[in-house]
């Protein structure tokens, strides 16, 4: 029993100087809406899709920029010929390109080693598509606690603080209301969250919250503009594809 009590004796401020570092560990911001007046960041979920073209020309035509927050292996793989080709021109016509994890899981759900990864993954992808090294990440479902935080201490958290509904069944008139409710609330700023995986949100509503944004005097930037900030840590040439632009889960069975 003394022996016991001995150990506990050293072991309890070990314990509490382990727990001590832990809280006190550096923790990545996190953002949930716009810091300059009068701009609104248009977000778009879970590409590269197929929808992304279309959405990054109806915004050039318009004058105005999105923020795309990617995943490595979601609907389709990253490094594939069709999906590399259309995030580049994506990225050519003046769009913000961020991390969204490589294949959306929640992250809370996963351990350090886990979370780094998602993270790491994507931005190799990233760094060898388009040259660049983003700090700003999206977690999946807007999901994070604390460790996730400091897993990922280094990047900048975008959250949201409109979500148009698309990705949990709102109808186009749900999510059309949902632009005019906040425009009709004269609010300063809009950090909106919408899906390039919906067909809808491309084809009615985001044709609608453009016009109706605009038309409020709204200027329609990308995340780093609406937030004050630089969108990349490092901006280098379009990568040149070769034999590491593949998706491993692809390639499970070889």
């Amino acid at each position: 029993m003394l022996r016991l009590v001995h150990t506990l004796v050293f072991l309890l401020p070990a314990l509490f100087l382990a727990h001590s570092i832990k809280a006190s560990a550096p923790k990545a911001a996190v953002y949930t809406g716009c810091k300059v007046p009068n701009t609104v960041a248009l977000t778009f979920d879970d590409g590269p899709y197929i929808n992304q073209t279309d959405i990054s020309k109806m915004l050039v035509e318009k004058g105005a920029k999105g923020t795309f927050f990617v995943n490595g292996y979601n609907y389709e793989c990253i490094y594939g010929k069709k999906v590399a080709a259309r995030l580049q021109a994506t990225y050519n016509a003046g769009h913000q390109i961020c991390s969204h994890t490589w294949d959306h899981p929640d992250l809370t759900d996963l351990n350090a080693t886990e979370i780094q990864a998602e993270s790491d993954k994507i931005d190799v992808a990233l760094q060898k598509i388009l040259g660049i090294t983003t700090q700003f990440i999206r977690p999946p479902y807007g999901s994070y606690n604390n460790m996730v935080r400091q897993v990922l201490s280094n990047k900048t958290f975008i959250i949201w603080d409109f979500d148009s509904g698309d990705s949990v069944g709102a109808s186009v008139q749900e999510s059309e209301n949902a632009y005019d409710q906040a425009i009709a609330g004269n609010v300063t700023s809009l950090l909106a969250l919408n899906h390039e995986t919906e067909k809808t949100t491309v084809s009615d509503v985001l044709p609608y919250a453009i016009n109706k944004l605009q038309a409020a005097g709204y200027n329609l930037v990308t995340v780093a503009e609406c937030l004050g900030m630089a969108p990349y840590t490092s901006v280098e040439p379009l990568g040149q594809r070769d034999a590491t632009w593949f998706c491993p889960e692809e390639r499970s069975g070889d």
